[in-house]
């Protein structure tokens, strides 16, 4: 890491200082799910079969495990899919998100019991709550008597110690293509879950018209529930957290579109993480076998050296579930530039070797124990060595394909608005070279939003090469894109006949680029890469992550918060790299958007800044008194951020980045799922990428 920024080791030691008690603790959640899933199953009584939506196995898997479901009564598991259901227990529990798709299948199966004269008691269990359409639907169908319907509240899964998701694939799509906001209630009801454990959030600031929906929901069920409500929580200001910033996704449509260029970015563009599982060669997930024990026993440390890659991408696959809980170096590699990646491993695989090397000075009983205690944590961390060795040697031939670096080409000089129409003619020949739809389509409306729209005769053209080389079938995904609310592929000049939502949506690249900092335009060699934001797309800042910097952290969006890069001498300017000693700085109060008015209200979409009140109280005076939410806290808070429509991975690590730069202060980063901009442009289309069947159980 740059000697110029507080590195990233130096920074959790500091954070630790500082008082990890303003870290929440996320695993109450997980538990939460469990015990909501326990008491929906225990509420059957007897053996039961469990009959499940396959795009819930994902997040199901993330908070619990075949065992546990055993445990509670369930004899057999098959998916919710058309055709017959040969159950052998009485009681059978339909586990499904309230779509007509699955409440079909089920009217359909019970119907066929019912001609078979099979007698069953069926459970539909909806995730997240009951749906009135559902009820309607089984009514129509003739089966509504037959069936009684409950609902099993999943809500945030906890990803990481500081990522919190709804897991919802289909979220983006819902708002912004069908216009279904039933993922905005459950969201608020999300964040209802979080006051009650934590308190009422002081202050909520957002952006975006679904966003200023979804702050207004919040609040007003928050005093509903509390009017009602013995819970303290949600009638107290909280202790831990001191805000929560709300960002539609439709506010920042650029930073998907982009290439990740982060290790965990990376890997879910070019391979693909579902619900934080991810699809490897067995060679790699598996520990290696010795091939004798004499061999064995010679060295006590097993080769980190995995397949080539070539033969890697030939072998079975098997899911490996990508989590720093159990995976020892994930949590150092996973926010790394790509770039960065491989010298990291390189000084791992130094440590781990002159570690092992330990056991050849040990010379008494005590010394020997200590590094026998030690060999548990070493072989471990040995084995993710291994695994991360053999998934950069998997990524690296596929960064160097002619279609990715031409697609980062085009991607970077559009931020630069350089050479625009060599851009656009760039796009149509890789159409002609048969490049993957997904990228050109990213391409195209990243052109679109970066340039106020695309020249209406290029854009015609251009979509009917799209239809002829991949098929009229893409006509539908054609028309979501550039109809509203999405609007993100629109001609230049606008036809006169465009309604006003179309018009207003335009997005004012050129000026946020100034305002916001947007792009680095030298960015320093390697070493000194990770000194800003915009480390994690090589240059460009998310204007996500600014929007959360205008609020959390305003002496970063005008320049570097890290040491002013004329100090950097003090870091090892000899090839030392010894970190730079210069103390964090103090995270400010929350006073919303205040500073940056101009520059947010120029973005599209509402602006939100709400200081809650006390539910209940004779006054209803804001709770703490505004002047209050000035003063510096005495221990560290958390600032809840919540990306409703999803966020990526690099969005993520530019976070942690920004958090590593504050004392006191850290970020949870909630949102309705991760999304990348093939995932987006797939869901809008409607293609399944990956095997339904995913993730977990």
């Amino acid at each position: 890491m740059a000697a110029a920024s507080v590195p990233q080791s130096e920074a959790a030691a500091s954070k630790a200082d500082s008082g990890a008690e303003g870290l929440l603790d996320v695993s109450v959640l997980k538990e939460l799910a469990r015990k909501s899933l326990v008491d929906a199953l225990n509420s059957v009584n007897g053996a039961k079969t469990l009959v499940l939506d396959p795009t819930l196995a994902g997040p199901l898997g993330l908070v619990t495990e075949v065992a546990l479901l055993k445990h509670h009564g369930v004899d057999k598991m098959f998916w919710l899919e058309p055709g017959p259901l040969s159950a052998t227990s009485t009681n059978i529990v339909y586990l499904c998100r309230p779509l007509i798709k699955w409440v079909k299948i089920i009217a359909d199966q019970i119907k066929r019991h019912s001609q078979e004269s099979q007698k069953h008691t069926y459970t539909l269990l909806l995730v997240p709550r009951t749906s009135t359409l559902v009820t309607r639907i089984l009514e129509e169908e003739g089966v509504l008597g037959d069936v009684t319907i409950s609902s099993y509240n999943l809500q945030f899964i906890p990803l990481a110690e500081d990522v919190i998701s709804l897991e919802n694939d289909s979220a983006f799509k819902e708002i912004w293509v069908n216009g279904d906001e039933s993922v905005i209630y459950d969201s608020m009801q999300a964040l209802v879950t979080l006051q009650r454990l934590h308190g009422l959030f002081p202050r909520i600031v957002g952006k975006g018209d679904h966003a200023a929906r979804l702050a207004h929901l919040l609040t007003r069920n928050t005093q509903a529930a509390a009017s009602g409500d013995t819970d303290i929580h949600l009638n107290t200001p909280s202790e831990t957290m001191d805000s929560l910033i709300i960002l539609d996704r439709r506010v920042d449509m650029i930073s998907p579109l982009l290439t990740q260029l982060t290790y965990e970015g990376l890997i879910d563009e070019l391979i693909g993480i579902k619900n934080s599982h991810v699809e490897l060669p067995v060679s790699l997930v598996a520990p290696p076998t010795a091939p004798n024990q004499g061999e064995a026993s010679s060295s006590t440390a097993p080769s980190t050296s995995a397949a080539p890659a070539a033969s890697l991408t030939k072998e079975k696959k098997r899911k490996h579930h990508l989590t720093s809980a159990t995976d020892p170096l994930l949590s150092e590699l996973q926010d790394l530039n790509f770039s960065a990646v491989g010298k990291k491993l390189n000084q791992v695989a130094r440590r781990l070797d002159e570690d092992y090397k330990l056991r050849h000075k040990a010379e008494t009983v005590a010394q020997l124990r200590d590094f026998v205690g030690k060999l548990g944590g070493l072989q471990s961390e040995h084995q993710s060595l291994r695994l991360h060795t053999g998934l950069s040697e998997m990524l690296v031939p596929m960064t160097r394909t002619e279609e990715f670096n031409k697609s980062l080409e085009i991607q970077q000089n559009l931020l630069a608005l350089y050479d625009v129409n060599a851009q656009i003619a760039a796009i149509e020949e890789l159409i002609a070279q048969g490049a993957d739809m997904r990228t050109v389509l990213r391409l195209l409306c990243l052109a679109s939003i970066i340039l106020g729209g695309v020249k209406a005769k290029s854009l015609e053209n251009i979509k009917r090469e799209v239809l002829q080389t991949y098929g009229y079938n893409y006509l539908p995904l054609l028309l979501s894109l550039s109809a509203p609310p999405l609007s993100i592929l629109l001609p230049n000049p606008l036809p006169p006949n465009a309604s006003p939502s179309v018009v207003d949506s335009k997005y004012p690249y050129n000026s946020l680029r100034k305002s916001l900092r947007l792009l680095i335009e030298d960015p320093d060699p390697l070493e000194e890469l990770e000194n800003d934001i915009s480390y994690v797309y090589s240059g460009y800042a998310p204007i996500s992550v600014r929007l959360v910097q205008c609020v959390a952290q305003k002496g970063g969006v005008l320049s570097n918060p890290a040491v002013d890069k004329d100090k950097k001498g003090a870091g090892g300017e000899d090839g030392s790299k010894k970190p730079s000693t210069t103390p964090m700085v103090q995270a400010h109060p929350i006073v919303g958007w205040k500073g940056f008015e101009d520059v947010v209200a120029s973005i599209p979409g509402e602006t939100v800044d709400i200081v809650q009140k006390i539910p209940i109280g004779q006054d209803g005076s804001p709770i703490p008194p505004v002047s209050s939410l000035m003063h510096p806290r005495e221990r560290a808070s958390t600032t809840v951020v919540f990306f409703l429509g999803g966020v990526t991975y690099t969005e993520i690590a530019a976070l942690r980045w920004v958090s590593r730069q504050n004392k006191g202060r850290n970020f949870l980063i909630a949102t309705t799922g991760i999304i990348s901009g093939n995932s987006m442009i797939d869901s809008i289309a409607d293609i399944n990428a990956t095997a339904s069947r995913e993730a977990g159980l």
